[in-house]
């Protein structure tokens, strides 16, 4: 099923950064030096993200192990074009507004989600919902920004994206895979998403590395006819060079550089970890072939490596017209695979150190449309959390009767951000100290859902 969006929103065409990004991958140069050449060039100047430092590890739940024990994760789902709340998490059926769903009973008892959700519905003793949000916003922009950054989004102003503040505090020191990772659909294959994950002043290594369709980052394999004699050979040449030109010429440029290109070596040694076709038949058939569904398989992949900030994206919740039919569609895709990976992370003991959340840029309007949708809703909407640090089974805040409005404790996108960190553990009313100068982790103004921690 296709769908055009009627909101006129810029986020929904493909981006002229994106279609740059093609044409630069496209020319860049060829030969034995290439490969991380170009990864370390991309990272260096913060073009397609950057890796956070840390140790190895393998991507086996063995290995993994000790990780777990300790290390804290975040997961975000991230349902672009704004997901109804009536049709997932805070449904008024035999209302005004309601539209034509039941809502069904969860595994907390006394709680109720929509039919469309049948398997999470199993899980919700996992989950807590955040009804009451009230974020007075309607633009797909401006809501996307807001919600990962924990800020109002202001002109000439850039905050860090909640996986470039998570990569930073939580990436344990000697890490070489990437701290911040996001995996979405291709440029055109659906509408187009603003990525917008920012590191801002926190610096290119903690920006996102992109995974298109759950593939790999391009680049990352050896080249055809190099050996791997030959490849550890010219490595130790540019390893010398480079040391000789620091020696007179020494720069921060120079010192990014070499960075990087240190992390992309590193990365190459570590691809296997981000191809999630070594996982067991069995497992890809539980997660389905659905699009969605492998990328869910390789968010597991990647938790269990340790990777501190994984977002998965799943789009085209943006639903103007014919709402419930494209809801129907769209969470048919998200909610089996969805539950299968929250199961997952429970049974391997990576939940108990991984904080889940569904968020959206807002929610959808109560009142349904002339062409059977539902437009922008920011006043009263809905989010999940589950995992670390997170009281499960909970429902905080409450909507009216038929859903226009929050009646108790309401809270916004800064509410969240502080909620999100102080659940893994970090220190949302502190401060980053960036070259001798403090920034504000969270906004100062806010402070965490205090009821929702554990």
């Amino acid at each position: 099923m296709s769908r055009h969006a009627a909101c006129g929103s810029s986020e929904h065409a493909q981006s002229r950064r994106d279609v740059l990004r093609g044409f630069a991958t496209g020319a860049l140069a060829s030969g034995p030096l290439a490969t991380m050449g170009k990864w370390a060039g991309m990272w260096a100047g913060g073009y397609a993200g950057g890796l956070s430092l840390g140790h190895v590890m393998a991507g086996t739940p063995e290995v993994a192990a000790p990780l777990r024990a300790g290390g804290k994760r975040v997961l975000n789902i991230f349902l672009h074009g704004g997901v109804s709340q009536l049709e997932t998490w805070d449904p008024k059926p035999n209302t005004d507004t309601g539209g034509p769903f039941r809502a069904i009973p969860t595994s907390v008892p006394g709680v109720h989600i929509c039919e469309l959700l049948p398997h999470t519905a199993k899980q919700m003793h996992r989950l807590s919902i955040v009804r009451g949000l009230d974020t007075k916003n309607s633009d797909h922009g401006r809501g996307v920004v807001e919600m990962t950054t924990g800020r109002k989004e202001m002109k000439g102003v850039d905050y860090p994206h909640l996986g470039a503040v998570t990569a930073k505090a939580l990436t344990p020191a000697g890490f070489t895979l990437p701290g911040h990772i996001l995996v979405r659909s291709s440029p055109g294959k659906r509408n187009v998403e603003s990525e917008n994950h920012k590191a801002a002043y926190l610096g290119p290594q903690f920006s996102n590395v992109i995974m298109y369709d759950g593939k790999p980052p391009k680049f990352t394999d050896r080249p055809e006819g190099l050996s791997l004699e030959s490849d550890s050979r010219r490595n130790a040449f540019r390893q010398r060079s480079d040391e000789r030109f620091a020696g007179r010429r020494r720069t921060a440029d120079t010192d990014a550089y070499t960075f990087s290109f240190q992390q992309a070596r590193d990365l190459l040694e570590r691809r296997d970890v981000f191809d999630a076709s070594r996982e067991s038949a069995a497992d890809q058939a539980r997660y389905g072939t659905s699009e969605f569904g492998k990328h869910c398989l390789l968010a597991r992949r990647l938790l269990e490596c340790g990777v501190p900030y994984v977002q998965v994206n799943h789009a085209d919740y943006d639903t103007h017209h014919e709402n419930f039919d494209f809801h129907i569609e769209q969470l048919g895709e998200f909610d089996q695979p969805f539950a299968t990976l929250l199961a997952d992370l429970a049974d391997r003991g990576l939940l108990q150190d991984t904080l889940v959340c569904v968020m959206s840029e807002f929610g959808r309007t109560p009142k349904i449309n002339t062409r059977y949708g539902r437009d922008h809703w920011g006043t009263a909407w809905s989010i999940v959390l589950g995992g670390t640090g997170i009281q499960p089974g909970a429902v905080i805040g409450k909507t009216n009767d038929n859903g226009t409005a929050v009646v108790d404790r309401a809270v916004d996108h800064g509410h969240v951000f502080h909620t999100l960190l102080r659940a893994v553990g970090v220190d949302s009313k502190g401060e980053f100290d960036i070259g001798g100068r403090k920034f504000p982790i969270a906004d100062p103004a806010k402070d965490a859902i205090k009821e929702l921690l554990v």
